[in-house]
């Protein structure tokens, strides 16, 4: 009888990848069956599409005397997920001659309800990005996904509320189908984080607030380390208020993984991502991959801070394979179905207790651990990660007195604006954050006067540093002379950085 062709897309990984849909309707027993490699969402759609069809436009396939083939192309892909659903419906309906203009420029997403109703599908901001690249002129997408479609320019996008609506709109009557309004402001999520502690509520630990200062500034590594109740988790909620807001392209990164994962409003107001697993949660979790590949915790939290408390009470194989993501800023999930790779710069903000029973080296209680539970402890952290961490700070007590100081000012704007300037000193003069820079740009940008590389050769002999903790000491301090203004490091700077290796002994 007829044949037509509709243009679709699904995501692939963070990125979106072309699938066609083809239908061809021909006399015969009723069927009606999709090829090319379906999962069972895919197959499934034949129903949601055939009674949308019949609730919204009164067609009923299968009261007609056809068969029905729909193959989505290229047949050796993987076809997952809803994405394909009004597609397969408008396919359908330009076989069948109900649409007869010419769709080669359109792309349709959604998934239908058994009333024709368009819902909302994961990973549509991958998916515009794709078609901005491909060419493809309109767009027609569910009106729940309008977010993702105010972030992406030079695409017309079409926002469809049901079946009959855009049946409507592509026949030339009235319909309820709109045209992306991009002056319309982006709308502030309401699981923006608001973590209502300021640093300036946090009596005392001001060597931690430095140490805290200097990884939000140069985007370093840090470990809070230091007995129960000593104020790290509330440092930890702090360092978020002191990061600056994501510029336009860190914000397209990180709203395009988060899309991906049906979380677009998490990332709505432009801060930086915060994560914080349980230390109970699974490698997958923490990590990505699955049987479906997806982001895992780390992939989340790019462009921002993966907090993790209690850090060696997560499983040692989890924080082993945080090796890789703090050295390349990325990470590679294999499986036997495909490998993805998945930014992942973060900045790792870690607590922990000194001991399992958290009181070691204290002056208020003594510790209870045994030799062999210590050793045990020890042996959570490898040397690989402790080396790749640049920070590590003590959180001791503090003076009872102090908790019944008032504070009258908030300190962590003043903070986020020093955070700030400093960033832009490092974006302006070396086109990125000192922690990411290569041992290559170290030696070239780095500007270590003589006295201060004397010193740090001497020190580094002392305490044995290795290379990379001797590249990482100078990235510190780079960022130290970067938050005072100086165009070289000095003796001063160096001997601060040196200060938070770590001193613990592991």
């Amino acid at each position: 009888m007829a044949f037509s062709r509709v243009q679709s897309a699904q995501m692939h990984g963070l990125g979106a990848t072309s699938v066609v849909v083809e239908t061809d309707i021909s006399r015969g027993l009723y069927l009606f069956q999709i090829v090319g490699l379906p999962d069972k969402a895919v197959e499934e759609a034949r129903e949601r599409v055939i009674s949308a069809l019949r609730n919204s436009l009164g067609k009923n396939p299968k009261a007609e005397n056809h068969k029905v083939i729909v193959s989505l192309s290229p047949a050796e892909l993987k076809k997952e997920g809803a994405y394909f659903d009004m597609a397969i419906a408008i396919g359908y309906l330009a076989a069948t001659e109900v649409l007869t203009l010419d769709m080669s420029s359109m792309l349709f997403v959604g998934e239908l309800g058994l009333n024709g109703d368009v819902r909302v599908v994961r990973g549509m901001l991958s998916i515009l990005q794709f078609a901005k690249k491909m060419g493809i002129q309109k767009v027609f997408m569910p009106i729940g996904n309008e977010q993702e479609a105010l972030l992406v320019s030079g695409v017309e996008c079409y926002l469809v509320p049901t079946l009959a609506d855009v049946v409507h709109f592509l026949q030339g009557e009235e319909s309820a189908v709109n045209i992306v309004d991009r002056e319309k402001p982006r709308t502030r999520s309401i699981f923006e984080i608001e973590s209502g502690t300021d640093f300036a509520d946090i009596r005392g630990q001001m060597n931690a607030k430095r140490a805290l200062t200097i990884a939000a500034a140069g985007g370093h590594n840090i470990v809070l380390y230091g007995p129960p109740g000593t104020g790290k988790t509330m440092l930890a909620k702090s360092f978020h208020s002191i990061l600056p807001k994501l510029s336009e392209e860190h914000f397209l990164e990180v709203a395009t993984i988060y899309s991906s994962v049906g979380l677009i409003d998490d990332v709505l107001h432009g801060a930086s991502p915060f994560r914080a697993p349980h230390h109970s949660a699974s490698h997958v979790a923490i990590i990505g991959g699955g049987t479906n590949l997806r982001p895992g915790d780390i992939t989340m939290a790019h462009r921002g801070v993966l907090y993790m408390d209690e850090f060696p009470e997560f499983d040692r194989r989890v924080i082993e394979a945080l090796r890789e993501p703090l050295e390349d800023g990325s990470i590679t999930v294999a499986r036997a179905k495909g490998s993805i790779r998945y930014p992942a710069r973060f900045i790792l903000l870690a607590a922990m207790n000194p001991c399992p029973c958290g009181y070691r080296g204290s002056s208020i209680k003594q510790c209870t651990c045994s030799a062999n539970e210590l050793a045990r402890y020890s042996k959570k952290l490898s040397g690989p990660i402790i080396d790749r961490i640049d920070l590590w700070v003590p959180v001791t007590h503090v003076e009872y007195e102090d908790l019944h100081t008032k504070v009258e000012t908030k300190e962590s704007p003043i903070l986020r604006e020093l955070v700030c300037r400093t960033q832009d000193i490092q974006n302006s003069s070396r086109g990125k954050l000192n922690s990411v820079l290569s041992s290559r740009e170290v030696q070239e940008k780095s500007q270590l006067s003589q006295n201060a590389k004397t010193q740090l050769q001497n020190y580094a002999t002392k305490l044995k540093l290795s290379p990379r903790a001797y590249m990482r000491t100078i990235k510190v301090a780079r960022t130290i002379a970067d938050l005072e203004k100086s165009p070289t490091i000095e003796t001063s700077h160096i001997l601060e950085a040196l200060q938070y290796r770590p001193k613990i002994e592991y």
